[in-house]
């Protein structure tokens, strides 16, 4: 198939894209690494009246540690972050996350803002973003504001953007010397979308664990939380608890098969963490 007819805007700065976002209208969306979007638009998913690219502003991409926390301009490439000495020393989480999106050319062009406003439930670094508790930092014409992680992804690709905002970029926490972290995903093909994933952070005392690809979106399950542990030594109540977790059918498998795999992911993460 073929995009619907729409216009299209290349902005020079951050206050023209900003304007044309607002009108809403126009029926106006951005445009980041277009690797999720531009499918969506050609199967008639996605139908912008105008399409905002973002490509050509400067400032909207970069990595920079300050303090306690690594702050990711939304324009980020992946293949950016997983080249960066910085995010592999002080946020392992992504770093072991990255090498699971998709395919190198996808990783060329993707970006992290791109996908934290789409929120795919498959996607792998919002499902990070919740277990290591990053706040989105949103820009608009109006001004800015900070969502926490936890109150940002509200489904599937549902989040809380308002009309006109766009994602500016993500900080996350930077880890500590005694801070453990797990990944897992499980996939048919490597690079095809996960079946069940999770990640798992215990950072300052606190778990958190964040499921993708087993239900509506990213989702942190609590019960699976506080049975594991601030040592993850409760891995045997925590999966067991995982019948708390929202979790819903799709091509790869019914409920029960989707909650055993999530099971499974949970188990590996840990192990993972606790190597």
């Amino acid at each position: 198939m073929k995009a619907s007819r729409f216009s299209y805007a290349r902005p020079d700065t951050l206050e023209e894209a900003l304007a044309l976002m607002a009108d809403e209208g126009a029926e106006p969306m951005a445009l980041a690494g277009g690797q999720s979007l531009m499918p969506m638009m050609n199967f008639r998913v996605a139908r912008p009246g105008i399409l905002v690219d973002l490509n050509r502003i400067p400032g909207l991409s970069g990595i920079d540690a300050a303090g306690d926390a690594v702050r990711i301009g939304a324009m980020t490439r992946y293949r950016e972050l997983a080249a960066s000495d910085v995010v592999a020393k002080h946020l392992p989480l992504v770093a072991a996350a990255l090498p699971h999106i998709a395919h190198a050319a996808i990783r060329n062009r993707g970006t992290i803002g791109g996908s934290m406003a789409l929120a795919d439930p498959a996607a792998e670094l919002p499902a990070v973003a919740l277990a290591m508790g990053a706040t989105m930092h949103l820009v608009s014409a109006n001004g800015t504001r900070d969502v926490a992680a936890d109150d940002f992804f509200l489904g599937a690709y549902d989040t809380a953007l308002k009309p006109g905002e766009l994602v500016a970029g993500v900080s996350f926490p930077a880890a500590g010397t005694l801070d453990r972290f797990g990944f897992h995903e499980i996939v048919r093909r490597h690079g095809d979308y996960a079946m069940a994933g999770v990640a798992v952070a215990c950072a300052g005392g606190s778990v958190r664990v964040a499921f993708f690809a087993v239900g509506d979106g990213a989702m942190r399950c609590r019960p699976a939380e506080e049975a594991l542990g601030t040592d993850f030594s409760g891995i045997d109540a925590a999966v067991p608890a995982l019948s708390e977790l929202e979790v819903s059918g799709d091509l790869n498998g019914d409920e029960a098969t989707k909650r055993h795999l999530a099971g499974v992911a949970l188990r590996r993460a840990v192990a993972e963490a606790t190597a």
